[in-house]
């Protein structure tokens, strides 16, 4: 189907839900009560019963708030392609895109809310005064704002009064235009920051802009195959090979300035130790090379382009899955491990003293903390089969 086709799209809800799909919103469901048991116990007896102490601050729940942040940016840019590049054969796809994009979103904040230390903290955030000298209170800005211009976006969508369908184009440029602004103050919050070597470089704002992409188009990927082979709905050939090749083309972005990064580091800005940490430092060396590079690159990359898999459902679901596995673990990586390394107080000169310094920091996610990242998940996916329940989001078909 050509880009100039004209498309006439049906949207319905999941009426006549199977046993499928109650399963499947039965699993997330259940891993949202369980991350909120694991809320409540992190919430009530504190930090300490983490793996997280003075010199790892941030941990595993970090690490899928900020890939659900990430993938919800990057689901978005599906209903961008239809609204401000044209691509007519993503235009149905909008409302999915969007509705997946809200979900994230919401469940990458609920895992994060720990971070204030009480829940109490939020009001205070929120009627208090922000430091607009900090990255993290501009954050507090783009996350709330991206929530309110998905939902107008989608307004202009679903709107059968064409009352908002006027502002359908100027919304999708100002989405993704937020988009950009959001994902670059999350990458932001690493590449300005100065105390750690391995994070300090401005390479870390397109890197997180690729990762975005990349996770977003893979999570959306996921979603789409599952959502219509539960709903016994078809997917054309021609939009899963647009979609693989979208992951091909982020895949290789995400390489490019992952060695940029390290190039900057190494010979730019000449941090001792800190450029090779991912690459050379123990603990970190398998999960760099087999974790992000081998599992989330190049295995999938192999997939995507090699003649000999003709399966492009099974080839899009395997390699989209192995990319959120190393998406996971190379946002470990950068997080926890550009904070195990030992901070360079006075470049050039050699310190000592009894607190932990030019000592690797060591650290252990506790059972807490991966629940309390799976029940963000969960709470985000059922949030979405919840609205593909009762609004009219679902395409009946996208067959060529």
């Amino acid at each position: 189907m050509s880009d100039s086709a004209s498309i006439k799209t049906n949207y319905a809800e999941v009426e006549n839900a199977g046993l499928g799909f109650w399963a499947v919103f039965s699993v997330f469901a259940l891993l949202f009560l369980v991350g909120l048991g694991a809320f409540n116990y992190m919430h009530h007896h504190g930090h300490y019963v983490t793996g997280m102490n003075n010199q790892i601050v941030w941990g595993m729940p970090h690490v899928f708030a900020i890939f659900l942040i990430l993938a919800a940016s990057g689901a978005a840019n599906i209903a961008t392609l239809g609204t401000v590049f044209k691509k007519q054969i993503y235009q149905p796809q909008g409302r999915l895109s969007l509705l997946l994009a809200a979900s994230l979103l919401i469940g990458g904040l609920v895992v994060i809310l720990l971070d204030l230390g009480r829940i109490d903290h939020v009001i205070e955030m929120a009627t208090g005064a922000l430091n607009f000298s900090s990255v993290f209170a501009w954050n507090v800005i783009l996350y709330s704002g991206f929530i309110a211009i998905i939902a107008v976006y989608l307004w202009t969508m679903v709107d059968r009064n064409k009352v908002a369908k006027a502002q359908y184009k100027s919304m999708g440029i100002i989405n993704f235009i937020w988009r950009v602004i959001l994902t670059t103050g999350t990458g932001s919050i690493f590449g300005v920051l100065l105390a750690r070597q391995s994070y300090e470089v401005i390479a870390m704002v397109p890197l997180f802009l690729a990762v975005s992409y990349l996770l977003g188009t893979a999570v959306y990927s996921l979603t789409l195959i599952l959502i219509f082979k539960l709903t016994q709905r078809e997917i054309g050939n021609d939009l899963l090979i647009r979609l693989s090749n979208s992951l091909s083309i982020f895949i290789i972005a995400v390489l490019v300035f992952e060695c940029l990064r390290y190039i900057i580091n190494t010979f730019v800005i000449n941090h001792p130790g800190g450029e090779v940490l991912p690459l050379l430092s123990q603990g970190f060396t398998s999960l760099f090379w087999l974790g992000q590079i081998v599992i989330g690159c190049l295995i999938p990359l192999a997939l995507l382009f090699g003649p000999w898999f003709k399966n492009h459902t099974s080839t899009l679901l395997i390699s989209s899955f192995l990319i959120v596995i190393g998406g996971l673990v190379q946002l470990y990586v950068i997080i926890v491990g550009g904070q195990s390394h030992p901070l360079v107080l006075f470049p050039g000169a050699e310190t000592s003293s009894t607190f932990a310094d030019g000592i690797v920091n060591q650290y252990s996610a506790t059972w807490s903390e991966y629940l309390l990242g799976f029940g963000g998940i969960g709470l985000a996916f059922c949030l979405l089969l919840i609205g593909l329940r009762v609004l009219r989001i679902l395409p009946t078909t996208l067959s060529d």
